[in-house]
């Protein structure tokens, strides 16, 4: 398994009002969720990487405002003739 380190400033979670845990979960999410948002990860790559299950990173997709399903027009009509 790889690692990946993120040096930041200690005074970084005061300013967030939270503890370094804290901080660093929510750094977490922040990237699982953007990547996922962005393409790059499916919705289970993406809760691996925070640990959770599948559903759980999907549930907590809308404290982010990120959709569950991001489909074009084009592609939920299509979706919705082949149903």
């Amino acid at each position: 398994m790889h690692q990946l380190t993120i040096d930041y400033p200690e005074t970084f979670p005061d300013v967030v009002g939270s503890s370094q845990e804290q901080f660093e979960q929510e750094a977490k999410w922040a990237m699982a969720i953007k990547l996922f948002e962005m393409k790059r990860l499916s919705s289970g790559m993406a809760a691996a990487l925070v640990n959770v299950d599948r559903v759980t990173f999907l549930l907590k997709l809308a404290d982010y405002s990120v959709p569950m399903i991001d489909l074009t027009e084009a592609e939920l009509l299509s979706d919705l003739a082949n149903a």
